[in-house]
């Protein structure tokens, strides 16, 4: 895992291939800032190596794509030419290969490259800067923007872009480049490098160029999360995401972050800022009218350039409310975040003609006519897109230095007094006060005559609603250590940090206000330039009621709408509203578990030589790990069928049992201090109802070209040390599953929908190739879970004996297999509610839980689960008469905590989990995303204890065969 702290400039400069030296007289210090700008040209532009002289073709031509590996040589080439570039590594990518970022600016500049981005830093952290300081610092520094591409790498216009722009900076000596390159410092980033030479190589495989095509890639262009790769920034678990948030959160903090996206709306060229609405309110101000004063330049730029064609705002979904993702996390970090969506293909393509995009509007003001596309045509509008925010950047410097400082000032401001944040639930109830006043009141001619006068409300309205003292937000929060799954906390403080936030741990045990807090435990404060980030994290999502028209059906936001990441990684934290301190220091790099004990409960000694065993609690995610470590080593394991009481405690249902061993001692060690797990030793042998575990043999559904929700699990399963085979749809049709599985698991898209109902229809649906066109590596992927050959080739593996885990859509095996179990949104027809009826985008819900199943150990009887129009389920009134037992459901009719759930009362008493047995097997149906992108640690329980349950047997169970 890389280290998170800011690395030191000898480090970033030991990464670079090369330290850029600027001329002996800039680097004396001879010429002064001011009269740099004649001499940042090259001495001989000419002798600069062009693209085309790697790629052998030129960067636009049609049917050609340039690999990562071309773009590498070509930029090594400029680094070493060009006294204007710099390379560094800035790490590895899933795959190994090593990701570079292109540093561009003057030579000048590259000499006092230090300076200019402690300046960048201090700026954007506002630590001990005053405001006369950050004048000077912001009147001496240069802007520093980022500028990537290739994110999704079957769009490849974004890495081609990059490319070019940089070249363009490379080798351009006009007024505007050099002013450009006096004032701004660019960092272009190629953010997918396993992507581009996956879909690069892919499309030029074929040698009759007018055969080569980007689609029927056979896997996921991130290794396991493909397109998700830009969901992945507030979690931070994939090298590349890491690679990049270091970057931009630790290293450098630019002002502006411009990622280039594919493809733009049908019937345009590109989609470019301002966003359409909702606006997240956590957001500081400046940077919603920073996004649309640059969004203004580009638009202008690219008409003045006679390039129509560019629409805004409603011209497509992307708005500012949702975080995640490598633009939108910038939001949250005060940050110009800016996205462009551009068409282009190296395969010529034509515009549509679309009536409604030949009328001209505020978000299409110069359209475009129908006509033959050339991906060169892309390149240009891009560049032109760039040339526009560095302009803005140069001729706003100044400006956006002290606004970052500014933004960072706001931050700690608000975290260090009183400050409410206002959001739509807040609104809702001073209107609900407001209304209810007006009902009441017994109003006097002068009072109804001064209404008349006025549209306003009681200002105490506003004093004792919005300004409530109980909604203030909070001064910090605290994270015990104490609770039951701190390690998974200690992932939580890590994801936070890699975003840059600052977190504290306690030193020694302190008191706040009345509530008393052990060592050990993480506090984060408030009164941080990341402040938004820290609140979006922690807070509830409001999501507003946003609606075509009133009565009609819900905008569906871009991405989720609720996404708190304490709630879905289940961490347990306290909010605190008044200034607080205490015996805290700031963690450097990142946090590691602390210290487990193992020992006796009442000595608390080293654990003696005769303990009987170890034991864990079942409310520790990281116990999995515990358990498939034992497993490999051929170490017993076992999980107590009910409470008991050993070491001095009460122990639940569930806790892990390990035999104290010759093979079990070397292991636990580890796990104590790599992970922080409290394993404590006991002198009590397993009881006889406790469970023995054994290695279990899973296999994961895929398919060709990759489902990111298998890939999100394959990287789960991995994490967490579980064996596992990825089964495609052929293996699944020859049957005989038994021979080979324990347990097969079927994510979201796997299983198809049964009739109509959309919210179970697979959502990543994909058509299948002509296997002649598929290399014969991959042709074993090919083909999809079918009603006539698959469905009964699983039902045979559950009459044997086998368990099957359907996660979300894939649910919908459980109508297959004969259960009893229907659709519980519909209305008094039996139809699919509407949307304007019900409407449940990804947000997070409250449900209750049976925790006498043994599905369900570690588990609160409330938890929080997450939602994406996910199915709920109608079972039966004695399910378990049909074998069926209700795992989790919605107890109250509104479960929401946070997102946007409209119509949420419609989910009140229905099931969201259930399991049922089928033959001698057994079949989960979690109809919420239990293991939705690597985030939801809270539910993660679910899934382990299913698959260990499936080869677990009672001891007693054993002793009666002996006997």
């Amino acid at each position: 895992m890389l280290h998170f702290a800011r690395r030191s400039h000898a480090e970033i400069q030991a990464a670079r291939f090369r330290t850029i030296v600027a001329a002996a007289s800039l680097a004396m210090g001879t010429l002064a800032p001011a009269q740099e700008s004649q001499a940042q040209a090259p001495a001989s532009l000419e002798a600069l190596t062009p693209p085309g002289a790697i790629l052998g073709f030129d960067i636009g031509d049609d049917y050609h794509l340039a690999t990562y590996s071309e773009l590498v040589e070509h930029w090594r080439i400029l680094a070493d030419e060009s006294p204007r570039v710099a390379l560094e590594e800035i790490g590895t990518t899933a795959e190994g290969r090593p990701q570079y970022m292109a540093i561009v600016t003057s030579p000048a500049n590259h000499a006092n490259l230090e300076r200019f981005r402690d300046i960048s830093l201090r700026l954007a952290l506002a630590e001990d800067v005053s405001e006369e300081e950050a004048r000077a610092l912001a009147e001496e520094g240069k802007a520093v923007v980022w500028i990537d591409g290739g994110l999704h790498a079957t769009e490849v216009l974004g890495a081609h872009q990059l490319m070019e722009i940089v070249w363009q900076l490379a080798s351009r000596d006009d007024a505007e480049t050099l002013r450009i390159l006096d004032d701004v410092i660019v960092l272009a980033v190629l953010a997918n490098p396993d992507g581009m030479d996956l879909v690069s190589n892919w499309y030029m495989r074929e040698s009759e160029p007018e055969k080569r095509s980007t689609s029927g890639i056979p896997r996921l262009y991130q290794k396991y999360i493909g397109h998700d790769n830009n969901r992945d920034f507030y979690m931070v678990t994939q090298p590349e995401t890491e690679n990049m948030t270091r970057v931009m959160f630790h290293e450098w903090i630019p002002q502006m972050v411009y990622t280039h996206h594919q493809t733009g709306p049908a019937g345009t060229v590109m989609f470019a800022p301002p966003f359409r609405g909702p606006f997240n309110y956590h957001i500081d101000p400046l940077v919603i009218l920073g996004i649309d004063m640059v969004g203004a330049a580009m638009h202008g730029r690219l008409v003045a350039e006679g390039k129509p064609g560019t629409t805004m705002r409603h011209g497509a979904r992307y708005s500012t409310w949702w975080n995640g993702g490598l633009r939108t996390v910038t939001y949250f970090h005060n940050m110009i975040g800016l996205l462009t969506e551009t068409i282009g293909n190296p395969t010529p393509m034509e515009i549509p003609f679309l009536p409604d995009r030949q009328l001209a509007s505020n978000d299409l003001p110069a359209p475009i006519e129908p006509q033959k596309w050339r991906f060169r045509q892309s390149i240009d509008y891009s560049v032109t897109a760039n040339y526009a925010v560095l302009d803005y950047a140069s001729r706003y410097r100044k400006t956006l230095l002290h606004n970052a400082y500014r933004m960072a000032r706001n931050s700690i401001e608000r975290g260090s007094a009183d400050s409410w944040t206002i959001h739509p639930r807040r609104i809702r109830a001073a209107e609900q006060a407001i209304a209810a006043e007006r009902e009441t009141e017994e109003r006097s001619a002068e009072s109804a005559e001064s209404s008349r006068r006025s549209r306003g409300a009681p200002t105490h309205i506003f004093e004792e609603v919005l300004r409530d003292p109980d909604a203030r937000d909070p001064r910090g929060y605290i994270i015990p250590s104490d609770q039951a799954d701190f390690p998974t906390a200690i992932k939580f403080v890590n994801a936070l940090i890699k975003t840059g936030v600052a977190v504290h741990r306690a030193t020694a045990d302190f008191e706040i206000g009345a509530i008393s807090y052990p060592v050990g435990s993480y506090v984060v404060k408030t009164a941080q330039a990341f402040r938004p980030h820290v609140l979006d994290m922690f807070e509830p999502q409001i999501h507003p009621n946003d609606f075509e028209y009133p009565g009609g059906p819900p905008i569906p936001p871009y991405d989720y709408a609720g996404w708190t990441l304490a709630y879905l990684m289940g961490v347990e934290f306290d909010r605190v509203l008044e200034g607080f301190d205490g015996p805290f220091e700031r963690i450097e790099g990142l946090a590691s578990p602390s210290e487990g004990l193992v020992a006796l409960a009442e000595t608390h000694g080293p654990p003696p030589d005769d303990a009987a065993g170890f034991l864990l609690s079942s409310r520790i995610n990281d116990a999995a790990v515990a358990a498939n470590r034992l497993l490999a080593a051929g170490a017993e394991v076992f999980r107590l069928a009910g409470p008991t009481s050993a070491g001095g405690r009460e122990w639940p249902a569930g806790t892990m049992h390990v035999p104290a061993t010759h093979r079990t001692r070397p292991i636990v060690g580890p796990l104590t201090t790599g992970f922080g797990l409290p394993f404590t030793a006991v002198s009590e042998a397993p009881p006889p109802d406790a469970l023995r575990l054994k290695p279990v043999r899973i296999g994961l559904w895929d398919r060709y070209g990759g489902s990111m929700a298998s890939g999100w699990t394959r990287w789960l399963l991995e994490q967490f040390e579980f064996p596992f085979e990825v089964v495609f749809p052929r293996r699944l049709d020859e049957g005989s599953l038994r021979d080979d599985f324990d347990v097969l698991v079927f994510v979201t898209g796997a299983i198809p929908s049964v009739g109509s109902n959309e919210r179970s229809a697979p959502r990543y649906s994909r058509p299948q190739p002509d296997p002649a066109q598929v290399p014969e590596e991959y042709r074993e992927r090919l083909g999809r879970v079918t009603k006539d050959t698959t469905i009964p080739a699983l039902r045979e593996f559950l009459d044997a004996g086998g368990t099957i885990i359907t996660v979300g859509s894939s649910t919908a095996l459980a109508e297959y297999a004969g259960l009893p179990v229907s659709d519980y949104l519909v209305d008094y027809e039996n139809k699919p509610l509407a949307r304007e009826e019900l409407y449940t985008p990804g947000s997070i819900h409250r449900v209750r839980i049976d925790t006498r199943l043994p599905v369900t150990w570690g588990l609160d009887e409330e938890i929080d689960v997450f939602m994406n129009r996910s199915p709920v389920f109608r079972l039966p009134d004695e399910p378990e008469t049909e074998g069926l037992r209700p795992i989790a459901w919605f107890e109250s009719n509104r479960p929401l905590r946070s997102g946007w759930a409209w119509g949420q009362e419609h989910l009140a008493a229905g099931t969201a989990m259930a399991e049922a047995d089928v033959g001698r097997g057994t079949l989960y149906l979690f109809g919420p995303e239990i293991l939705n992108r690597g985030q939801t640690h809270g539910t993660f329980k679910l899934f382990f204890n299913a698959i260990q349950l499936a080869g677990a047997t009672p001891l007693a169970n054993e002793a009666a065969a002996e006997e």
